[in-house]
């Protein structure tokens, strides 16, 4: 078990690039797979989780090759550093083309593989098995296993968590209204959708992230999308794409947030993708008084890139709840760290999904915040934390969740001494560079 050590010493200064972007390096990967010939997949992320779906697809039968000398997310502590960019060819046999596997597959602590995979494997004429992690295998999937039943496939299961047993087959198209806004529950229904007769339907409380339909599109699949609906036509014919991946903004969030609070930082963060489904983070900091500018705007395979320009802020607190809770979903815990460094009140609310992600990201991080000095309340669906000037340095857990683990290595930058956090493996499975990213900024 490994951990990292920090400490408020210079103001943070210069550039990065961020790894590329997690969810649709998993996208680019399973839908490469399913279409008919040969993709190429640029600035693939070679972490951890990407590369459990890489592995999956590669145990039912689909050519992934790999080129690049991308650290594999082996880094202790996040400190390696990928290396140069990877590239991924996929040699894609169509919806039918994946192979029963021989054992069942393992999705690490991937919750985007096991999920997108339900829905692909809902759809072929064979029972398999995924299993996860210790902390996967605490995670929900009746949210996925309830409308892929409906379509028709089979599920058995330790009371709606991993491993599962998934039985497919013939698959009919539904039109489903999902109780959270969840990417993931969206496009496991989508996937399987590829498999049925007619349209298949997604209606959402909320917009969630949508780059599984933008790369639906890009690969000649007749998807519509009307507010918070989104539908697939089946037995599409997928074709083959080249994909460039931009950089992860839920990665860069850390150093976005890092040239905000840290006094008399200025940081430069490259290449990050902005599309507007992912970026409440920008929006709410901005609300709070963040200095933040964005240059270079591009589009790259279909999604919005700029650099972000982040230089220190006074922040002030405010009521963060609404439609800004599913466009900052992954970004809550370095949130929760920039409220803690702001003035005054900040209350988040109608965040309830945060407590079955890779910990009660909640519970967890009002308890790491506490141990620094900040006074915090803990609600049902969300957290009000009191702003401070200073932090307390503290022994940190990291509860195994490398977006815990990264925010509170921000949060050590404001402290008055060292800050420890423990069991920082888990880094890798997102940002195998990000120790080395911000040591950099230190110099």
């Amino acid at each position: 078990m490994s951990e990292i050590r920090v400490r408020h010493t210079n103001p943070l200064r210069g550039e990065i690039t961020p790894p590329p972007d997690k969810s649709i390096s998993h996208r680019a990967i399973i839908l490469s797979s399913l279409a008919e010939g040969k993709s190429i997949v640029r600035n693939f992320l070679h972490a951890e989780d990407p590369m459990s779906t890489v592995g999956a697809f590669r145990q039912m039968g689909v050519e992934i090759e790999i080129q690049g000398q991308g650290s594999g997310g082996k880094g202790q502590g996040g400190r390696g550093e990928v290396s140069s960019p990877v590239a991924v060819t996929i040699t894609g046999k169509g919806l039918d083309g994946p192979r029963r596997p021989q054992e069942a597959i393992d999705c690490g602590n991937s919750g985007t593989t096991m999920r997108l995979l339900c829905g692909v494997l809902a759809g072929q004429p064979f029972s398999s098995t995924l299993k996860g992690d210790a902390s996967l295998s605490r995670r929900p999937m009746k949210r996925v296993i309830e409308p892929l039943t409906q379509m028709g496939a089979v599920f058995q299961s330790e009371n709606g968590h991993p491993p599962l047993t998934i039985t497919g087959g013939e698959l009919k198209s539904i039109s489903y209204n999902s109780p959270v806004a969840s990417a993931q529950v969206k496009s496991a229904i989508l996937l399987a959708g590829l498999y049925c007769d007619g349209i298949t339907t997604v209606n959402e409380p909320e917009k969630s992230r949508d780059h599984t339909e933008r790369m639906l599109r890009a690969a000649g699949v007749d998807i519509s999308i009307e507010g918070l609906t989104v539908s697939v036509k089946g037995r599409a014919v997928l074709r083959p794409c080249e994909i460039t991946v931009p950089n992860d903004f839920s990665s860069a969030a850390f150093f976005i947030a890092a040239g905000v609070i840290v006094p008399g930082s200025e940081v430069l963060i490259r290449n990050v993708g902005i599309n507007s489904t992912r970026t409440g983070l920008l929006d709410i900091l901005k609300a709070m008084g963040a200095d933040l500018r964005l240059e270079n705007e591009k589009e790259v395979s279909g999604e919005p890139v700029v650099d972000i320009l982040a230089r220190y802020s006074p922040l002030s607190g405010m009521d963060i709840g609404g439609d800004m809770v599913p466009r900052t979903i992954d970004e809550f815990p370095i949130l929760c760290v920039a409220a803690a460094s702001a003035r005054g009140r900040t209350k988040i609310t109608g965040a309830k999904e945060l407590r079955v992600k890779e910990s009660d990201r909640i519970a967890s991080m009002a308890a790491e915040l506490r141990k620094t000095g900040v006074d915090v309340e803990e609600l049902e669906d969300g957290l009000i934390i009191e702003g401070r000037e200073k932090l307390k340095p503290a022994f940190i857990q990291s509860y195994g969740d490398h977006r815990i683990a990264m925010s509170m290595a921000i949060a050590g930058l404001r402290a008055e001494g060292e800050t420890t956090i423990s069991d920082t493996d888990c880094i890798n499975t997102s940002f195998p560079g990000f120790m080395g990213m911000l040591e950099r900024l230190q110099r």
